[in-house]
């Protein structure tokens, strides 16, 4: 495990080399992005020890078992007065409320990826445009129904989940790769993935995070060839 100061308001807590949870500084404390895998709850809280505050609210990119992994344990060290946030259509497949339109050609099963069941329900099921903190919610469909993004409204920083990965080169999920964390096999819907990529890069981040990989500062050029792979496959 591993953590890193990004920005004044950022910090990235690796774990495995591979997956990414992050801390953002608010005025009350810190908003933990992401949980990674099971049993990193401790970790997670010391880390938000060491970056000097605690964790206030848990705001989830999406419902994969590598992003929501640790939200159970972390609500039992951390009570019930710590939301616990995920987007909407995430939230209802964790809640069993699966529908058609849900997948690109309807059917009943669950998406793909791994969904482990969670004993914690959201407390808040997000929608686009709404804030956590100093995070405005960036609808960002495609690698999972409901995935969302965030983007800080102080400096313009994107955390994008897993629409895109930056393990060996930014790379949209849209494309199936060799590289571990296999998160382009997981994506249920590789062009709306690819719209998700495009609205991103319109945001004009002057840094973007992702689930899975290093940091890109200045991305725009990066982003641009990512997409451009992802459109021509």
């Amino acid at each position: 495990m591993s953590s890193k100061r990004l920005t004044e308001h950022l910090v990235q807590w690796t774990r495995f080399g591979t997956v990414n949870a992050y801390l953002v500084r608010e005025d009350d404390g810190l908003t933990l992005v992401d949980t990674t895998l099971p049993r990193a709850a401790d970790r997670l809280i010391a880390a938000a020890r060491e970056a000097g505050g605690s964790i206030r609210r848990i705001a989830l990119t999406h419902g994969h078992g590598d992003h929501v992994g640790s939200v159970d344990q972390l609500r039992q060290r951390l009570g019930p007065g710590v939301q616990v946030l995920l987007g909407d259509l995430d939230a209802r497949i964790h809640g069993g409320e699966w529908v058609r339109d849900a997948t690109p050609q309807g059917g009943s099963s669950r998406p793909p990826g791994r969904w482990p069941k969670l004993k914690t329900a959201p407390d808040v099921r997000l929608r686009h445009g709404d804030q956590v903190g100093s995070l405005e919610v960036i609808d960002s469909p495609g690698h999972s129904p409901g995935h969302v993004a965030f983007r800080d409204t102080r400096d313009g920083t994107v955390i994008a989940g897993d629409v895109f990965t930056s393990i060996g080169g930014l790379a949209t999920t849209s494309i199936r790769n060799w590289w571990f964390p296999p998160a382009t096999m997981a994506t249920f819907d590789r062009a709306q993935n690819l719209e998700s990529a495009r609205a991103l890069r319109a945001l004009e981040p002057p840094l973007l995070v992702v689930g899975h990989g290093p940091a890109v500062h200045a991305p725009a050029a990066a982003m641009d060839r990512a997409i451009a792979r992802g459109a021509s496959t």
